[in-house]
């Protein structure tokens, strides 16, 4: 008799039921929504931090720049110029006044030699940020008077100027930008991370549960009429079927507490990730029109087969490795004893992810990025961050039947362990004991 779907059923109703299972279905979606809140307040507030920064210009004419409208652009920041003093009263004077540093700019005989004894005086290490303008201001200000110095006329430098936007094109005539290509690794990486996360929360879960019912020995009761076959993919699959109801439930929940937290507090966790994302393309001097590069990216996005493949590799990959975490639970008495193993697991996973992170963005049909989307180990992940970049539908199935092949190679593998496993106790099992388990 096909025992399978009441162990299925039984494994679902056993975790959905639990208190920790429900209270945790409500709680971590508070918790993380608040952590992000915690985080854009925080990072707000930093944003609205007044600084007042004191010059000292030994030149007396470089720091007439921090008094024009471009330098002035930055409402948090005050610059105040200092005259007819020292350095070291200048370093007093903004201590006393507790301001948030002190720019020296010495007088030297040359503007190389003024660039390079430029210093910044502070009480803590100061913002990288705030270094980094303050570098480029100069830096703008000491060409012009380097340009002076030499006769040139700094507007003919300036009208001949010119600023290069690569127009981005694919030869069927799909257009592509930096703003395009970032986004669809982002949702790529943020495909492939939900993966990674998946496994290791509801892998554990599955693990801890041959654990507990090796231990409570409630397994030689249940191995008398089930083979051990049917209870691993039962665990399993049940399992899948709570983290998929915990899931969209955090969804659910998430989304209206969203919706909550938008209103009643006036944190705009979308708009604010978007606005950064405006300023860093403004920076590197990129188209900021959000609702054209918006439209553009949707086109560009094969959304039909992205949700597609996100469910298949989800699932294949899930099952994979949740196969592995059973094995190993039938392996141990406890979860002192899983460390040794887990390592193993835990690799191929953390590589992908970086391999997926680092190399799917420079090349992603380059030979590393397409040879890890075949590895069935690490194909889920990265093959979810080469899909938005347009992967042929034959590489994609290719990587689907080497994932779900290995699949049931790997639940041969961990039901052979399993079978012999979930009957040991009191002896901590090596990986030679293990491989000589699949021979019985």
């Amino acid at each position: 008799m096909n025992h399978l779907p009441l162990i299925i059923q039984r494994e679902y109703l056993t975790k959905v039921r639990n208190k920790s299972f429900i209270i945790m279905t409500f709680l971590s979606p508070l918790i993380f929504i608040g952590l992000i809140s915690l985080v854009v307040y925080l990072t707000q507030l930093n944003k609205n931090q007044e600084r007042t920064i004191s010059i000292l210009d030994e030149t007396g004419k470089i720091s007439e720049v921090f008094l024009t409208e471009n330098a002035q652009k930055d409402e948090m920041t005050t610059y105040k110029l200092l005259t007819g003093i020292t350095l070291e009263e200048a370093k007093k004077q903004v201590q006393e006044t507790e301001e948030y540093g002190l720019l020296h700019i010495r007088q030297m005989a040359s503007t190389e030699e003024i660039a390079r004894q430029i210093k910044f005086y502070s009480e803590d290490s100061p913002s990288q940020k705030i270094i980094s303008k303050l570098e480029a201001i100069l830096s703008r200000k000491l060409t012009q008077e380097t340009l002076l110095q030499n006769n040139v006329d700094i507007d003919v430098v300036k009208n001949s100027k010119m600023n290069v936007s690569i127009g981005q094109e694919t030869f069927t005539g799909e257009r592509t930008s930096k703003f395009i290509n970032y986004s669809k690794l982002g949702f790529g990486f943020a495909a492939g991370y939900l993966l990674f996360m998946f496994i290791i929360i509801y892998g554990n879960m599955i693990m801890r549960s041959v654990i507990e019912e090796k231990t409570n020995r409630i397994i030689e009761i249940i191995i008398s009429s089930v083979k051990p076959i049917q209870l691993l993919m039962g665990k399993i699959i049940g399992t899948s079927l709570a983290g998929i109801t915990q899931f969209l439930m955090w969804i659910v929940f998430g989304g209206i507490l969203l919706v909550i937290i938008s209103f009643v507090f006036g944190i705009d966790l979308i708009g604010s990730q978007a606005a950064e994302q405006q300023a860093l393309l403004a920076q590197q001097g990129a188209d900021v029109n959000f609702q054209v590069q918006i439209t553009e990216l949707i086109n560009s996005l094969p959304i039909v087969n992205l949700l597609a493949a996100f469910f298949i590799f989800f699932i294949g990959g899930y099952l994979l490795y949740s196969s592995l975490y059973a094995a190993i639970g039938a392996a141990v008495d406890n979860e002192t004893d899983t460390q040794q193993f887990m390592m193993p697991i835990l690799m191929p996973l953390i590589l992908a992810v970086y391999v997926g992170g680092f190399t799917v963005l420079d090349d992603p049909h380059g030979t590393v990025a397409t040879v890890f989307s075949y590895i069935p180990f690490t194909s889920p992940v990265v093959m979810l961050m080469r899909i938005p970049f347009g992967v042929p539908i034959w590489e994609q199935l290719i990587s689907i039947l080497l994932l779900y092949v290995t699949f049931v190679g790997t639940v041969w593998f961990a039901s052979k362990i399993y079978r012999v496993g979930i009957l040991m106790y009191g002896k901590k099992p090596s990986y030679k004991e293990i491989f000589k388990w699949l021979k019985y």
